[in-house]
């Protein structure tokens, strides 16, 4: 075949094949077998492989394709992602509804009631109906620049078919990144089986998943997309949000087909209540409806607050309850040693998940609500907030139920328990009990602490119950043939994880001191004593009444730390930790050697790669003070995802706002 003849078929089948993506994804009328599909995307393949000058960015085989990417690039939004309202009842609708009429004298008001999708929100940027880039929500100005996984969802157009309407050159549509219930579940299931946390919720694996380097993994995560809006269409003549709805739809978008208008709010709490009852028969999760004022004159009328828009407002469905049976009442020991009573229950629907476990606090919990096994309960679940028994139906009662027993000895180990000095924890004191031994392993290289990547919960169980490591001073001892022994670690594997390990010896001494896991010392804590005690030696020399002489360092902490380095097992780990070459004191630099020398920092907002304790530590370590309000005196504020209202404040004031992709440039210096 002519390079010509090539170059015509190639295009041909890349139309054909977005329109049955369309038709599949889109329209849910699919016209061919997965049989035929498979076999067009086949020929296209052999025809791009002959012909790989060919190949575009918006050829149907690179929706999945390339390298991992290394990190994450900053995009700009045309217009900014706003954040919205929320409002958790009828009445606050109707004073949202009084509002609006307010500020619109005599003006005859429409709204447009759309689901909540509970996902991740993303904009998509396209130029002469090619998609450019698709980004995260980030700090509502920038996000991260995700077009690699934006590619994977089917149902995301790569080039928009006019289809014989005019599109306008220049668009940039919002829309909610989410995942069915089915596919959630699924993947959940394999996290279980491969010893990995599950996920939260649909949410956490939606945002989660576009955050994944490689294009290839979240491929398999079967993302979809509904698009809600637009921030900037050039030239656009629509004079609505339901319009333009109208228009995304018909250029070929996803639009949620759920979508209504009122010209009163009484209707509108009524579509609202009505979502409320019949969410669960969608395959997807919503946790509330967006309403708002559908004529884009009136949203300009309106503007804006500080924080979000004054035409739109979100409606949040109440934390769901729903009654099921105890089955059981099993109690987990905990890094502490806290024993903590856990209901597990026949298998319900809630808030868009299967709960089949729910917190009962602790002991006295269950005295007061008279908790019984096998007794029928009320529970709540709101979004991702761990479900809790509220209510005991005593009325149900058959005389089959049981009393729960609090245990007398420690259900891994089975030594004493003890109750602690509140009178509330109950413990295990027995420091070679497998979960305390586990639970302090994990928190010793969990991120915070001395951030061993790869050494997570799957890995630390195996290492323990075969006699590898009896504490986390062995971690140093491991050798590569002692973890490609383990399920699902390779050789490759290992050897990462031997460089990993390798690496958090020449972490800082207040990562340190917070893997050691004292009761009471937190990642500020042991900044402190780092910064004014400098090594293991001097902490484990300094008596209660010194230490109480440093500012935050309370009786019971100074307490805390006193005990632990005079228990001879804590001992015995350091000296390992010492002899495997773990740096035990801290390093002084040049004053300006560090990257963050001097600087006031403020953080807002969620960030990626970074909790809020951890990026706390890190700003510190960089010889930055953290701060937790604005000021003139701000050097400047690090904004992730959803920022509150100090990001307002720091542009009033003129403090420099900076990304995260921007801050780890920065610390790169050091």
């Amino acid at each position: 075949m002519t390079k010509d003849g090539a170059k015509k078929e190639i295009a041909d089948l890349s139309r054909r094949i977005e329109r049955h993506n369309r038709l599949y994804y889109v329209d849910n009328k699919p016209e061919i077998s997965d049989s035929e599909f498979d076999l067009l995307m086949k020929r296209l393949e052999v025809l791009e492989k002959a012909h790989p000058e060919l190949i575009t960015p918006i050829s149907p085989t690179q929706r999945v394709g390339g390298e991992p990417i290394k990190g994450f690039k900053t995009v700009r939004h045309r217009v900014p992602m706003l954040s919205m309202d929320n409002t958790y009842s009828a009445d606050e609708l109707r004073e949202f509804d009084k509002r609006v009429k307010k500020n619109l004298p005599c003006q005859k008001v429409r709204y447009c009631v759309e689901l909540k999708i509970d996902g991740a929100s993303v904009s998509l940027f396209y130029n002469k109906g090619i998609l450019q880039t698709g980004s995260t929500r980030g700090n509502g100005v920038a996000g991260d620049d995700v077009t690699h996984n934006i590619k994977t969802i089917r149902s995301v157009p790569l080039k928009i078919d006019p289809d014989g309407i005019e599109v306008p050159d220049i668009m940039e549509v919002r829309g909610e990144v989410f995942m069915t219930s089915e596919v959630f579940e699924m993947l959940n299931d394999e996290a279980r089986k491969d010893g990995k946390d599950p996920f939260a919720n649909p949410r956490n694996a939606a945002a989660g998943s576009l955050k994944i380097l490689d294009p290839k993994i979240v491929a398999d995560r079967n993302l979809d997309i509904f698009i809600y809006g637009a921030g900037y269409i050039e030239g656009t003549g629509y004079d609505s949000q339901s319009d333009l709805l109208a228009f995304l739809k018909k250029t070929h978008f996803k639009v949620n087909p759920n979508i209504d208008t009122f010209d009163n709010i009484e209707d509108v709490i009524e579509y609202c209540d009505k979502w409320q009852m019949h969410k669960e028969k969608l395959n997807y999760h919503i946790d509330g409806m967006v309403v708002k004022v559908d004529s884009f004159r009136q949203q300009g009328e309106l503007g804006v607050t500080s924080k979000s828009p004054r035409w739109m407002i979100a409606y949040k469905f109440p934390a769901e309850r729903v009654s099921t049976k105890i089955l059981d009442i099993k109690v987990q020991v905990g890094r502490t040693g806290v024993l903590t009573p856990v209901a597990m229950l026949k298998p319900v629907q809630a808030s868009g998940t299967t709960v089949s476990r729910s917190t009962l606090h602790n002991f006295d919990e269950i005295e007061r609500l008279d908790v019984k096994i096998g007794d029928t309960v009320l529970i709540e679940k709101s979004g991702e907030i761990i479900p809790k028994v509220i209510k005991v139906f005593k009325e149900k009662r058959t005389g089959s139920e049981r009393p729960f027993k609090i245990p007398a000895k420690c259900p891994e180990c089975d030594s004493k328990v003890v109750r602690d000095r509140e009178g509330v924890a109950i413990r295990c004191e027995n420091v070679s009990c497998p979960a305390l031994v586990k639970g302090n392993i994990m928190h010793f290289a969990s991120r915070n602490a001395m951030d061993i990547e790869g050494l997570g919960e799957a890995i630390v169980n195996q290492l323990v119950d075969k006699g590898l490591i009896k504490d986390f001073g062995d971690i140093y001892y491991l050798t590569v043939d002692d973890i490609k022994g383990l399920e699902r670690m390779a050789e490759k594997s290992a050897r990462n994880l031997i460089a990993a390990i390798e690496k958090s010896k020449d972490n800082s001494l207040s990562r340190l001191i917070f893997a050691l896991g004292i009761r009471h010392v937190g990642t500020h804590a042991a900044w402190i004593l780092s910064e004014r005690l400098g090594s293991i030696e001097n902490i484990a020399q300094e008596p209660v009444d010194r230490l109480t002489d440093i500012d935050e360092i309370g009786e019971v902490m100074a307490e805390s730390i006193n005990t632990f380095f005079k228990d001879k097992s804590s001992m015995a780990v350091l000296k390992k930790l010492k002899s495997a070459g773990v740096r035990m004191k801290s390093t002084p630099k040049k004053r300006g050697a560090l990257p963050l020398d001097g600087r006031t920092i403020v953080v807002t907002g969620t960030l990626s790669g970074y909790s809020r304790t951890g990026i706390e530590t890190l700003i510190r370590e960089m010889g930055g003070n953290c701060s937790s309000s604005i000021s003139k005196n701000t050097d400047f504020l690090l904004a992730g995802e959803s920022p509150g209202s100090k990001l307002n404040k720091a542009k009033r004031l003129g403090v420099k706002v900076v990304e995260e992709a921007e801050f780890n440039t920065i610390i790169k210096k050091a």
